[in-house]
């Protein structure tokens, strides 16, 4: 690989039932993709570039390959805290690609992982009742990410908003902490936690995580 290049991950996503949505809903929607790509960057060390497209697509860039399940579960609690509603699918691949230019958008990039990852969306929009979120590659990884979808695509607003502040990677806030930070008691929390799956899905990051971290 040059040594100008770096191996990184392309989300790229598309709001679901954004035409029945009002204006303000899809707004909405858009804010908190913007905000959860705020707080994430300090995961991956950059800025994510969050790039809205076409009105109801969107893009970012992740520089850190093995959080890729993380940050995707975290846009799709991010928008779940709004209301059942709220949903998008979302689309990922991974590869090399150069430093981005100062004052580019995701949007003017066509390097092949961001070619790849617009094509899976594609993909994923013609059967949407199968996946909602995917991976191209086709391995283990491939095969977490669609167990992660079905997971969470049953989160509830109030499993969402808990496990929100639970993905964060490092040591994971106790559930006291979280209660605290929601203004919730511990056992809401641990209830929406327990529905949510989190056990499940948290034994998947740190085995998807560490394992990636050694073929690197």
């Amino acid at each position: 690989m040059s040594e100008n290049l770096s191996h990184i991950v392309v989300l790229t996503g598309d709001i679901i039932g954004s035409t029945q949505m009002t204006p303000e809903d899809l707004e909405r929607a858009f804010d908190a993709l913007s905000a959860s790509a705020e707080v994430q960057a300090e995961w991956h060390g950059e800025d994510l570039h969050f790039t809205r497209q076409r009105g109801d697509g969107w893009q970012v860039r992740l520089a850190r390959p093995e959080l890729a399940l993380r940050s995707a579960l975290a846009f799709r609690a991010a928008l779940r805290c709004e209301g059942k509603e709220f949903s998008t699918f979302m689309a990922v691949a991974e590869g090399p690609a150069s430093p981005i230019p100062s004052g580019t958008t995701l949007n003017q990039l066509t390097e092949q992982p961001f070619v790849d990852s617009g094509r899976l969306l594609e993909v994923l929009k013609r059967y949407p009742n199968e996946r909602r979120m995917g991976h191209l590659n086709i391995s283990a990884v491939g095969a977490t990410f669609a167990l992660a979808d079905h997971i969470s695509q049953g989160w509830t607003p109030a499993q969402a908003t808990a496990i929100l502040l639970m993905l964060a990677p490092g040591k994971l806030p106790s559930h006291t902490d979280v209660a605290r930070a929601l203004g919730k008691s511990r056992q809401a929390v641990t209830k929406a936690l327990e529905g949510a799956g989190f056990d499940a899905v948290w034994t998947a990051l740190e085995n998807i995580e560490n394992e990636e971290a050694k073929d690197d």
